[in-house]
């Protein structure tokens, strides 16, 4: 494993001990731990409640539940990736109404060789999601940075009577002499006239 490779956390929600050994040889080498398997939905509910994991598999339909629905909620305000298996004659009803959620969907019985793309493909997902997750991240922190300094101007416009240009220009000065950035500069200015 080289450095750049991330390690993937597993939840794999199946009842079936056959899929379930075959999966667990597909899950070694490194790359992926730990890797959890539980056998039904209301565990696996449990699981995410304390533990946060990369890729989900399931296997539908199980004990307490088919499934689907949990497949979607895996997907919804996560940057997890959700595969579900289900028997070939259901594949293309489940698949056309999972797609559009997010939701992998693979035919059982499972390929050996497809199981290994599928897997590959969502490792790649994953790795996307992270790199969005972090712009997005990064685009709220400028966002709430701009509020601040905006804050900060109307703070200077009201207590010290300037025009907005000038306490536009005030904030990149006092930015500049004290080597702060502008929303620490905004921070102590609010904290000064706020």
């Amino acid at each position: 494993m080289t450095p750049a490779e991330h390690v993937y956390s597993v939840l794999l929600v199946s009842a079936a001990e056959k899929i379930n050994n075959a999966l667990r040889q597909e899950f070694t080498g490194g790359r992926f731990d730990p890797v959890v398997i539980v056998d039904s939905v209301a565990k696996a509910q449990r699981r995410m409640v304390d533990e946060d994991y990369d890729l989900v598999l399931i296997n539908a339909p199980l004990p307490d539940d088919f499934g689907r629905r949990f497949a979607v909620d895996v997907c919804t305000d996560s940057d997890r990736v959700a595969l579900i298996m289900v028997r070939s004659d259901m594949f293309d009803e489940i698949s056309s109404s999972l797609t559009p959620k997010g939701v992998m969907v693979i035919k059982k019985p499972l390929e050996v060789n497809r199981l290994d793309e599928m897997i590959a493909v969502m490792c790649s997902v994953r790795e996307r999601l992270r790199r969005i997750k972090k712009k997005t991240v990064s685009l709220e922190e400028k966002m709430e940075e701009i509020r601040l300094v905006n804050r900060a101007k109307w703070a200077l416009i009201k207590s010290c009577h300037m025009t907005e240009e000038n306490a536009h220009r005030y904030i990149q000065k006092q930015a500049m002499d004290l080597c702060l950035s502008k929303k620490e500069t905004a921070e102590n200015i609010l904290k000064t006239y706020g």
